[in-house]
């Protein structure tokens, strides 16, 4: 697994992930380097190449010169998720996703949850974008501070929330105003596939599902931004009670 670009790389070297190497563009070698010095202060190895062999490894296109070599990404078990809430002694706060596939909309989401202060993310092992290098540049490091669940099945996901008393709310345009629904302070958010949205089979084993109120023509939000929408309006309610 790759991680690559300045704020990606900062934060990676700042998490507990496993490093093998950091790939540095040799041009900035002579300079007083923000990234390795923290590479030397934590004892990672790197090594300086050019910039034509850091295109060539490159899975983004977009490194700035850095390139974290790491093993795979970890997924946890949902108990991981919910343990963490617990020891922060705060009421969990859990997105589940159903199906998104674009891995620029997931990283945003990452972004987003981490921002929000969301104890963790649950996604399916199919029809579901896993994490890749894509996701990680575009979720600026969130991810090094994220944790993720990857379940076989989302509805046993959702059920076993709820024998832990967390009300589970879909996203819907259909459902009802999330500015007019007072939230559980138990929360998990289901954010639904980019085309189709949360299935039928899912939301009816949700307990309730919320919308946005749109005013415009198109009356659809990009499955990142309105899942940014649902977290904050979230986070506002569980931050006043």
């Amino acid at each position: 697994m790759l991680i690559e670009g300045k704020n990606a790389v900062i934060s990676a070297l700042n998490s507990d992930i496993t490093i093998n190497k950091l790939l540095i563009d040799k041009n900035f070698q002579t300079r007083n380097d923000e990234i390795i010095n923290l590479a030397k202060s934590k004892k990672v190895k790197f090594e300086f190449l050019s910039r034509q062999i850091l295109d060539k490894k490159s899975k983004t296109q977009h490194h700035q010169g850095y390139i974290l070599e790491c093993v795979d990404f970890s997924y946890c078990d949902i108990d991981d998720i919910l343990d963490k809430a617990k020891n922060l002694s705060e009421n969990p706060f859990i997105v589940l996703l159903d199906g998104i596939e674009d891995p620029h909309n997931f990283g945003a989401i990452i972004r987003s949850c981490e921002c929000a202060g969301v104890h963790g993310i649950i996604i399916p092992k199919d029809r579901q974008v896993q994490v890749n290098e894509t996701v990680i540049k575009t979720s600026v490091g969130a991810i090094s501070n994220m944790l993720i669940a990857r379940v076989t099945n989302l509805k046993d996901a959702i059920k076993k929330l709820q024998e832990n008393d967390i009300w589970v709310y879909a996203t819907d345009a259909q459902g009802q105003d999330i500015y007019q629904t007072k939230i559980q302070k138990n929360v998990a958010i289901v954010i639904g596939s980019e085309g189709f949205g949360v299935r039928k089979t899912v939301k009816e084993k949700c307990d309730a599902t919320l919308s946005l109120e749109m005013k415009g023509k198109i009356n659809s939000l990009n499955a990142s931004v309105a899942c940014g929408v649902f977290l904050f309006e979230v986070l506002r309610q569980r931050s006043s009670n």
